[in-house]
C-alpha cells in the first residue's frame, strides 16, 4: 500500500487546513461541506456523541460562535493509498491549561475530501 504519497498528502493537508480555518471562524457551511453527508458519519466531541450528518450539522448550528480560537501544537497526518487518511492534532485554547486532542478519518469522494469520523477530547 502507498503510504504518504506526496500528492495525496498535499491534498489532505489542504483540506485539513481549510477545516481548521472554518472551525475557528465558525464557517458552518464549509464545515458541513467537509463532513460526509451520511447517517454513517460520527463525531464524538468533548461533551457530546453525534451520530449521522444531521446531528453533527444541528450541533454546529446551535453552538455559540465564541471562544473557538485555538493553537495547534502538533499535527500528524498519514495517508493510505490515494483516497484515505487520518489527521490528528493536539491543541490548546487561550486561558485553559487543558490539552485538546482531535482525530479525524478522511476519505476522498467524487466531490472531494470528507471527514467520516471525528473524535475530540481534552486532557488535564
Amino acid at each position: 500500500m502507498l503510504i504518504n504519497d506526496p500528492e495525496t498528502m498535499a491534498q489532505l493537508q489542504k483540506a485539513f487546513a481549510e477545516y481548521e480555518q472554518a472551525l475557528v471562524s465558525n464557517d458552518v457551511p464549509t464545515l458541513d461541506r467537509l463532513f460526509w453527508n451520511s447517517p454513517h458519519t460520527l463525531r464524538y466531541g468533548a461533551g457530546e456523541n453525534l451520530y449521522g450528518f444531521d446531528e453533527i450539522q444541528a450541533f454546529r448550528n446551535s453552538r455559540p460562535a465564541k471562544n473557538l480560537d485555538r493553537t495547534v501544537l502538533r499535527t500528524a497526518i498519514t495517508t493510505f493509498g490515494t483516497d484515505h487518511g487520518v489527521a490528528n492534532i493536539e491543541f490548546s485554547r487561550p486561558g485553559s491549561d487543558r490539552i485538546g486532542r482531535q482525530s479525524q478519518t478522511w476519505v476522498r469522494f467524487a466531490d472531494g475530501w470528507k471527514v467520516v469520523a471525528a473524535h475530540v477530547s481534552l486532557m488535564t
